[in-house]
């Protein structure tokens, strides 16, 4: 028996690097997306059995594509995580518009595309798993994020219908939400005196999603919120 597939878009340095590393370990061969093929391609090289497709997956025509160069190359995804974002700063007066519909093109519409195309194959093998990656700006619209919390809020909401109608058909559907600051370079540069502690780690969201992915049928999550020790609650 073949070893089974990941699906991952947003592959950059952090969290999808993470998450590509972790699911390589558990035995999962590998669908990288992102827009960066360069970046792509060089992840894909580290690790055995991954295979990189450069994508937007605001663009339903490329996301068909890939999906059959996927499924040519490695099969029908057990596991799908949309962990591709589009996000800008911004009060609601200030903001271009077109920014606000393009994160929703990529945050949302990407999430409608990916799990409409290869949901119907988990269907009808009566299992698999769909996650969506979310933060703080899904449960809350603050005054400097009108060009994004709408659309991860609007993610959300998407996720949920979608795990109502495909859980009782045996495919799991969850949303983590990240109620934190990643590690990552350039936030470590804007907050260049915060502890260690302050940040969460990619490898830490990553062996999240992994569990939730693998979760036993008689006890799914959906809405799944993860932050550091230290982290005050979003509210």
């Amino acid at each position: 028996m073949s070893a089974p597939v990941c699906l991952i878009s947003g592959v950059g340095p952090g969290t999808g690097s993470a998450l590509a590393r972790r699911f390589a370990e558990g035995g999962y061969r590998l669908a990288l997306l992102a827009r960066n093929e360069e970046r792509l391609a060089a992840l894909a090289q580290q690790l055995p059995g991954a295979k990189a497709y450069p994508c937007d997956v605001s663009d339903a025509a490329q996301v068909e594509a890939v999906a059959s160069a996927v499924e040519r190359d490695l099969g029908s995804p057990a596991a799908v995580i949309h962990n591709a974002v589009g996000g800008a700063f911004g009060r609601f007066s200030e903001i271009d518009p077109e920014i606000l519909n393009r994160n929703f093109q990529i945050n949302t519409m990407g999430l409608l595309y990916l799990a409409r195309r290869f949901t119907p194959a988990m269907i009808q093998a009566g299992s698999g798993a769909v996650v969506a990656t979310g933060n703080t700006s899904a449960w809350r619209g603050k005054p400097g994020f009108a060009g994004f919390a709408p659309t991860k809020a609007a993610q959300r909401i998407l996720a949920e219908a979608i795990a109502r109608d495909l859980g009782p058909q045996g495919v799991h559907v969850a949303y983590v939400v990240i109620d934190a600051v990643i590690d990552l370079e350039w936030t470590r540069k804007r907050w260049p005196d915060r502890p260690d502690d302050f940040f969460i780690k990619p490898r830490a969201i990553a062996d999240e999603i992994w569990h939730v992915v693998h979760q036993d049928r008689s006890a799914w999550s959906f809405n799944v919120e993860i932050r550091p020790f230290g982290e005050a609650w979003c509210s």
